[in-house]
């Protein structure tokens, strides 16, 4: 999707609805926003709101959690 924007007033962008429902950008969102080759990048890559807003698709117990926290950390003791 390709789409133009006007920079307004204190140099704000305002992102179009239709691109916001593709890329489900929401309010309250926050993005990281760069410049790379003269051009202005946006991403969503945010991994801890991702966390707190994407979609589940696993479940796991906090048991389950602490024994593979306990499984990777004697990975690294028994490594040296």
């Amino acid at each position: 999707m390709k789409t133009k924007v006007r920079v307004g007033k204190k140099l704000t962008i305002h992102i179009p609805k239709a691109v916001a429902e593709e890329l489900n950008i929401k309010d309250g969102d926050i993005l990281s926003l760069r410049v790379k080759d003269n051009k202005i990048i946006l991403e969503q890559d945010n991994a801890i709101l991702l966390s707190l807003k994407g979609k589940k698709f696993a479940k796991i117990s906090l048991d389950e959690i602490e024994k593979i926290s306990e499984e990777e950390q004697n990975k690294y003791e028994n490594f040296n």
